[in-house]
């Protein structure tokens, strides 16, 4: 049954202001609608479509049969090489079908058994139509090695274990989270030693931590196998192999379901917005040509990365990017992407050297690269299709509209968009402003300046903003002072005083302000000191900051404990409940001279005093629900590492005048006077001590 056109009517229900963009979504719409056709009419689906990984790769029947397909149009000879025939040019040929697919297959030595071992080393060896013989790993390949004494270059591996080595997942996946707290890692850094850590360490120790914190989802980094350990995992090689650096394969899907069996949603940072530029362990000119799985000459090469970008436009490039997603969440079971690069995919320019000012004619036209705008759609159309509950994040700095609402409305389909300004807003006041210029409006402005009706997950910092060049917003807060006075038993300097201060009212806000997701970067929330700096010639192969030191949080002399209790504390407020989940916050208040900010959301008041010296007793806010309130989180508990000037608990009751455009006040107290505001009065208020550099949550009793 053909695909439903879309309706101008659907978009501008969504978005009236794109009234003059409608016949350009329309169109790239036409196009999603022209490919789904296509993969029902002549692949079965996408059921069948992104089971490519079934077809093509290497794959083990029942009886121990091994057959092994390619794609490589431009090879005129291809042999299937190896430990198991000693890599003999002749043994084993392929024969190639009208679509340039290669085919071998190969019988078992006996009945159940592969006539190729077990974690062997294999390779495609291929004649061009030049005469050049060329050899690569296989595109498919699901496992692959590297032994740096020997050579940088990948091993390929014929991954088939016995059947009492396969793991057995044991859990469901969770439901969907309501509310996403996500926690962003790295099993490589999450060791506190000088190597790289293991599938195995994570799921022991590390795993314990995120639930314990409150994190509902894991965001997991680097995963894809990539050629270059300090490239974050950005620089894939492999992509349907899981980095062999932290173990086998089993031990991820242990991982996995180990996280699902403490109820934790996981993630896969997905890479298909470029791909490594390397040969002989990659995609790049595969079959001797530059436009494979590319596009050829500029086009399909990104300046910046210096890497390869993807031919979105071509049949076999769709079914390989959209079997990848579907093996991940397949073989893996994962539970979604979060999707890198994204502005990078959806514009020509790839972001270089343009700035996005909001207006929409930005997004549209020539610049836009609907191949690419409509892979994304076909991407989120097929997996939440196949996966209902799949979940998947943007990765998109320019604000691209439509891009988290659903493909038949005329949107792009992701879930959810990273709201990638707000850290920025963060480094750069914390650089180049002192406390006192801290502009309370623009800091609300950058935290609700998002699209009505598209969710966005708000961070405060991520791993972004740790890489060498940049630091922590720990360190940036407190710097060398980090070294000598983060002791219970050292004196409690005003840099520590204000660093923990305000740590915690930034991640707050952020957390109750920002979005409808919320994440942090692995050992962030008690507040990580430095960068990070992962093993390279510059810095001597150190491995000093590719790591995480849990000792300095699990040492309870150390006020590290603070921030990380903070960070509990958040997260388990939120899941009672959940403001995430709800609509975005009503500010009733952002006062310059003050340093306050005040808003409602999901029932609750929130209550930020930003001031450096100031605090104020019987501080008056407006409040819409009239009614008893008591506090519920207060950033000052001793446990918080703060002074306990206010503590949860008490009674504050509205007064019925508005105040502040809401019908009821309450009044917080403080140490240092204020007058009566002049603001005009009229409804219901409460009133309330708030010290300086204090965060105050108070919900009706």
């Amino acid at each position: 049954m053909p695909t439903a056109p879309l309706d101008p009517k659907t978009v501008l229900a969504v978005d009236p202001w794109l009234e003059h963009n409608v016949d350009e979504i329309v169109r790239r719409h036409d196009l999603f609608r022209k490919w789904k056709d296509t993969i029902d009419e002549i692949e079965g689906g996408y059921e069948k479509f992104t089971k490519g990984y079934e077809k093509f790769g290497l794959n083990v029947g029942p009886d121990g049969t091994v057959t092994y397909r390619e794609w490589a149009p431009n090879a005129k000879e291809a042999v299937l090489i190896g430990e198991f025939n000693n890599w003999n040019r002749i043994s084993h040929p392929m024969t190639k079908d009208q679509y340039g697919v290669w085919e071998i297959t190969i019988p078992p030595q006996r009945p159940g058994v592969c006539a190729i071992p077990h974690d062997s080393k294999i390779k495609i060896s291929m004649i061009l139509q030049s005469g050049e013989r060329i050899e690569r790993i296989p595109a498919w390949i699901r496992r692959v090695t590297q032994d740096l004494s020997v050579s940088p270059v990948y091993d390929a591996r014929f991954w088939n274990p016995p059947v009492d080595m396969v793991y057995k997942f044991k859990n469901k996946r969770p439901p969907q989270p309501k509310s996403l707290r996500i926690y962003e890692a790295h099993v490589g850094i999450s060791t506190s030693e000088h190597r790289v850590g293991t599938y195995k360490e994570f799921t022991q120790n590390v795993l314990p931590r995120i639930r314990d914190l409150g994190y509902n989802t894991i965001q997991l980094m680097a995963i894809m196998e990539h050629a270059y350990y300090a490239s974050f995992g950005y620089q894939v090689t492999s992509f349907f192999a899981a980095s062999s650096r932290y173990g086998t394969p089993e031990e991820l899907k242990e991982l996995i379901d180990t996280a699902h069996g403490m109820g934790i949603t996981v993630l896969l940072d997905i890479v298909h917005s470029h791909a490594c530029k390397n040969v002989l362990d990659g995609l790049n000119l595969f079959d001797g040509t530059d436009h494979l799985y590319f596009h050829e000459g500029a086009r399909g090469r990104h300046e910046l990365w210096d890497s390869r970008l993807f031919n979105y436009g071509h049949h076999e490039v769709l079914r390989f990017l959209m079997s990848n997603l579907r093996f991940w969440m397949e073989e893996y079971q994962f539970d979604g992407f979060r999707f890198d690069g994204v502005t990078s995919m959806m514009y020509h320019h790839h972001g270089i050297g343009t700035g996005f000012s909001g207006g929409y004619h930005e997004y549209f036209g020539d610049s836009a690269d609907l191949e690419a705008i409509v892979y994304l759609m076909l991407a989120n159309d097929a997996m939440h299709t196949l996966y209902p509950e799949c979940i998947t994040i943007a990765e998109d700095v320019s604000g691209m509209p439509l891009l988290c609402v659903p493909v038949p409305k005329g949107g792009v389909g992701f879930d959810y968009r990273l709201s990638m300004a707000i850290p920025d807003m963060w480094i750069k006041l914390l650089k180049h402003k002192r406390d006192d210029e801290w502009d309370m409006g623009n800091i609300v402005h950058t935290l609700t300046n998002r699209r009505y009706g598209e969710k966005s997950i708000a961070y405060a910092e991520s791993h972004d903003q740790a890489l060498v060049g940049d630091k922590t917003l720990a360190f940036w807060l407190m710097d060398k002072e980090m070294y000598t006075n983060m002791s219970d038993l050292t004196e409690y300097t005003p840099v520590i005083a204000r660093g923990i201060a305000l740590h915690k009212m930034i991640r707050l806000l952020v957390h109750s302000l920002g979005g409808e997701g919320y994440l942090n970067f692995e050992g962030n929330e008690f507040g990580h000191p430095e960068w990070l700096d992962f093993p390279r010639a510059g810095n001597n192969n150190s491995f000093q900051h590719a790591r995480r030191q849990w000792n300095l949080v699990d040492d309870h002399l150390l006020r590290y404990k603070y921030l990380n209790e903070f960070d509990k504390a958040m997260n388990h407020t939120e899941d009672k409940y959940g403001w995430l989940r709800a609509e975005p916050a009503y500010v009733s208040l952002k006062h310059e001279v003050d340093k306050m900010i005040v808003y409602e959301r999901a029932g609750l008041l929130f209550i930020f005093n930003f001031h450096p010296t100031q605090s104020f007793t019987d501080y008056r806010v407006g409040v819409e629900e009239p009614g008893e309130y008591t506090v519920v989180l207060s950033s000052d508990e001793k446990r918080f590492g703060g002074f306990e000037n206010v503590l949860p608990g008490g009674s504050y009751f509205t007064t019925p005048m508005e105040w502040n455009g809401r019908k009821n006040y309450t009044q917080v107290s403080s140490a240092s006077g204020g007058g009566e505001r002049t603001e005009s009065l009229s409804g219901q208020t409460v009133q309330v001590y708030i010290p300086s550099r204090v965060c105050l949550v108070l919900a009706k009793k």
